[in-house]
């Protein structure tokens, strides 16, 4: 049987107990074996592969692109072209995201901008900052909207 404990495991891999069961239970983690207390045991493939889903998940890849990797790396048939393809999307995703969020930062920047010169300091039903919140400006109207997906 696989020798490593559970914490052992999360403490080389930089990942917490119930993460490793939760990977376990959607597969992307083989199951544990399991000694005679009923303990799991992992073993030096375990430490790896959970090192390889964690470096996948601190790139913000999504489970499902983990799940298409870890498939990939099991079989000699596929090219590991279709990794090369899919970091590739991760990529224009990550770069989309971000033109997105340089959009949100110029619009928050004008918009704490103009409240700047609006606020008085005065009472909150009279506050100029949440009015603008409220109305939208002409300059907030004709700006796009940035799209923030989860």
């Amino acid at each position: 049987m696989p020798d490593l404990r559970i914490g052992v495991l999360a403490g080389r891999t930089g990942t917490n107990a119930p993460t490793i069961r939760y990977y376990e239970e959607i597969g992307l983690l083989p199951p544990a074996a399991r000694g005679d207390s009923g303990q799991r045991g992992y073993g030096e493939e375990d430490v790896r592969r959970l090192t390889f889903i964690r470096r996948c998940r601190d790139l913000g890849l999504a489970i499902d692109k983990v799940r298409a990797l870890t498939t990939l790396m099991g079989d000699p048939a596929r090219s590991c072209l279709e990794a090369r393809d899919l970091a590739k999307a991760h990529l224009a995703a990550t770069r989309a995201k971000l033109a997105e969020l340089k959009a949100l930062e110029a619009a928050m920047a004008g918009f704490v901008t103009d409240c700047e010169a609006l606020c008085a300091g005065g009472s909150g039903p009279d506050c100029a900052v949440l009015e603008n919140l409220a109305e939208p400006s002409e300059r907030q109207a004709a700006k796009p909207k940035p799209m923030i997906q989860p």
